[in-house]
């Protein structure tokens, strides 16, 4: 079974995320931020991370930038969320590493489907 790390600072997107990775056979681990995110991937090893952009203490492209750095997260899958749905977003985020991107609110099976490319 895959682990999937949520990085999410919304409660409600938390939950509707993490229900539906659960409910296709996926094991989750959730963070509200990229520092804590940071700290989960020192204690848990995950598969593939799904990084919110927009959030409070560490934003989801300066995660993407530090994962990318690090030797040990360069080939960690990473999709990234946005609620903004602004091109400039996607390119940025393409250009730091990302391997996907899905825009909020994305439906359940196109989740699936992005996140099932990867693990």
């Amino acid at each position: 079974m895959a682990t999937i790390l949520i990085v999410e600072d919304y409660s409600v997107t938390q939950r509707v995320l993490s229900l539906t990775l659960r409910n296709n056979g996926y094991s989750v681990v959730v963070a509200e931020h990229g520092l804590a995110a940071l700290a989960r991937l020192e204690e848990e090893a995950v598969d593939l991370a799904l990084v919110d952009i927009a959030m409070p203490e560490m934003d989801g492209l300066t995660l993407l930038k530090r994962l990318r750095e690090d030797p040990r997260f360069q080939s960690l899958p990473i999709i990234m969320l946005s609620a903004s749905g602004q091109d400039e977003d996607r390119v940025l985020a393409t250009e730091l590493g990302a391997n996907g991107f899905l825009s909020k609110p994305a439906s359940s099976r196109e989740l699936i489907e992005t996140v099932s490319k990867f693990v």
